[in-house]
């Protein structure tokens, strides 16, 4: 355990607050389950009591799901970074889904809380449309409009990236909680499932 620090000083709540969230993805990624991150155990890994904790977060889920957004923060950064080394539109679209896919199976519990979880048990400042006006699925959005103006397609960019998503979605699900399928290389599953949907979507091979 942590030694206990020293009472913060007026002005260092931030401070604090980013330690409480470090500490929580720190356990999260080491234990690769949320059962065993609890707030006593985060209290620990701080050096502060769990009253502390209780001062910045309400509840356990709350805590998780902001470390989540965290990375959730990340993957945007992470689509955008990717994306712009790609002039192609359809080269940008299967990069996105290349990163997402991997972004997930690299933080697979960060995933499951995020994405696979019970919407009643999310928090407010995490709801379903807060997600869908969120960076990551914007950028799909944005990509998916560049294909369709590029191919000359009148079809609705946010109806398409929506089915896009829920095949990046799947794979990802799927990888994380079916490790030992034989499943064919990711960057190859990938490439054919976006190359499917364009197909399917625009008529294009």
């Amino acid at each position: 355990m942590t030694p206990p620090r020293p009472r913060s000083a007026r002005g260092d709540g931030p401070a604090l607050r980013h330690e409480i969230l470090d500490a929580t993805e720190d356990l999260l990624i080491e234990t690769g389950s949320e059962d065993a991150v609890s707030i006593r155990a985060v209290a620990g890994r701080v050096g502060v009591t769990p009253p502390a904790i209780y001062r910045h977060f309400p509840d356990k889920q709350s805590l998780l799901f902001e470390v989540c957004s965290l990375q959730f923060t990340r993957l945007g950064e992470h689509l955008d970074a990717v994306m712009a080394m790609e002039a192609d539109a359809t080269a940008r679209l299967e990069a996105c889904g290349r990163a997402y896919v991997d972004f997930g199976l690299a933080h697979p519990e960060a995933y499951r809380i995020m994405f696979m979880g019970r919407s009643d048990g999310t928090p407010d400042a995490h709801r379903d449309d807060v997600l869908a006006a969120a960076g990551p699925f914007m950028a799909l959005v944005d990509v998916v409009t560049d294909v369709a103006g590029e191919l000359g397609s009148e079809r609705e960019p946010l109806a398409i990236a929506t089915v896009l998503w829920t095949a990046m979605h799947g794979i990802t699900s799927l990888l994380i909680s079916k490790p030992n399928f034989p499943w064919p290389p990711v960057d190859e599953l990938v490439a054919e499932v976006c190359a499917t949907h364009l197909r399917g979507t625009f008529g294009q091979e």
